[in-house]
């Protein structure tokens, strides 16, 4: 049974301790404070997880023995898994998720290193995962602003599917969303073998999108918990306005531009018919011209989504952009 770290008897966190068959997936890369403090982050959760695994895409700046001097590989249930190369976040959580499967694990909880959970965060997330044909997952927050948009169920505004909520204070608990980012996503590895794995293709950007969409045809639902938070920095996002249909955009570097780009492509290929011709592509161009217009480098972020306009209506996928030479 997982400790629960807790002075004096609380039935119902025993029961949730008796059902917490949860392995925490974190993935890294040259970030080793970052890491080391969501470790220690998850070592002070309320409610312990049954097991860490820590998957290095290959990390160059001394992770493993920087983790081997604090003393985590002697630690009951922790697990440290190096690939061979950087795969990027995609192959990151393929990895962890398949080392998962492979273990006979039961729920699985994936986060980046730039992930800080509150101490109550997994404790807040296993009240509400009841149901291993669902998807769960933590609010990431930064300040009083929530990581990133969310698109909930439920709540529909001018005849859309989902409206979008940028703060926590405008979520209904326990929201069902259209898409959860691989940051406190919470799934049952009973569902993992049902839909698979994540596309480790992608290297970054989209590859939680896709496994999202994935799951709900599956028949999974896709709840956040809201009460189950971790701290993680604010994604810089503006829309743009386009007949009446907002066009969310990120600022990025011209090398995570590249990504984002193809893989909107890739995902659309896949999974939206019809809607790739005229509704992926135009919202690109529209992305394209609103950069060349609101953002600086203006050379190299064309580059990058000529790139990756060409990479993604051609399916290639892996680590592309040196090969294209793309500036960081």
């Amino acid at each position: 049974m997982p400790p629960i770290i807790d002075a004096g008897f609380d039935s119902d966190r025993f029961y949730m301790a008796l059902k917490c068959d949860v392995t925490v997936v974190v993935v890294t890369y040259n970030r080793k404070d970052m890491l080391v403090r969501c470790l220690d982050a998850l070592r002070r959760q309320t409610l312990a997880p049954a097991r860490i695994v820590v998957v290095d895409n290959a990390s160059s700046d001394g992770t493993r023995e920087l983790l081997a001097e604090a003393g985590w590989y002697s630690l009951p249930g922790f697990t440290y898994s190096r690939l061979p190369e950087n795969t990027g976040g995609a192959g990151g959580f393929h990895a962890g998720l398949q080392l998962a499967v492979s273990k006979d694990a039961g729920w699985v909880w994936l986060m980046d290193d730039d992930a800080l959970p509150e101490p109550t965060a997994l404790a807040e997330l296993m009240r509400v995962a009841t149901d291993p044909d669902h998807v769960y997952g933590s609010l990431a927050v930064d300040g009083d602003r929530l990581s990133w948009r969310m698109s909930v169920c439920g709540v529909p505004s001018e005849g859309a599917a989902y409206e979008r909520v940028t703060r926590f204070e405008a979520l209904p608990e326990n929201a069902e969303v259209e898409f959860m980012p691989f940051l406190g996503f919470l799934i049952h590895t009973d569902l993992v073998n049902r839909i698979g794995l994540p596309e480790k293709g992608f290297f970054i950007a989209a590859d939680d999108a896709e496994y999202c969409l994935r799951a709900r045809r599956g028949g999974a639902k896709i709840i956040l918990a809201t009460h189950s938070r971790l701290l993680h920095p604010a994604s810089d996002v503006y829309a743009v306005s386009l007949f009446g249909r907002e066009i969310p955009c990120l600022r990025l570097p011209p090398w995570k531009r590249y990504y984002d780009t193809r893989n909107r492509l890739l995902v659309a290929r896949k999974h939206h018919g019809a809607a790739f011709y005229y509704k992926t592509i135009p919202g690109t161009l529209v992305r394209l011209f609103t950069v060349l217009w609101l953002e600086h480098r203006r050379l190299a972020q064309l580059h990058a989504f000529v790139a990756g306009m060409v990479d993604g209506l051609l399916g290639r996928t892996g680590r592309r952009h040196d090969a294209w030479k793309i500036a960081k």
